[in-house]
């Protein structure tokens, strides 16, 4: 499952983002950078699937924005955690 969660949220990412944007490559460089980020997420423990969708999208997204690969991680990071916050919230109450 990890291998294909992986996969998953990057194919998805990915597709979308090839729609918006016509002129970039199938193999441009964000696409591995995209799985590097989403591959380390993994590996730090987050396992929902549409989680990972979500930080896919939210890192190309802001890669686009700040032409930056830490910026956009934390960008990430962030709307990642934003929805993990009601998640957290539910468990404690």
């Amino acid at each position: 499952m990890t291998a294909q969660a992986i996969e998953g949220a990057c194919a998805f990412a990915w597709r979308n983002y090839l729609l918006r944007h016509s002129s970039i490559s199938e193999n441009d460089s964000r696409r591995s950078a995209l799985y590097r980020y989403v591959a380390n997420l993994r590996d730090s423990g987050e396992y929902d699937f549409n989680l990972l969708q979500i930080a896919a999208v939210a890192y190309l997204k802001k890669l686009d924005e700040l032409h930056d690969d830490r910026g956009a991680r934390l960008a990430a990071d962030q709307a990642l955690a934003a929805c993990l916050e009601p998640r957290r919230a539910q468990a404690d109450a």
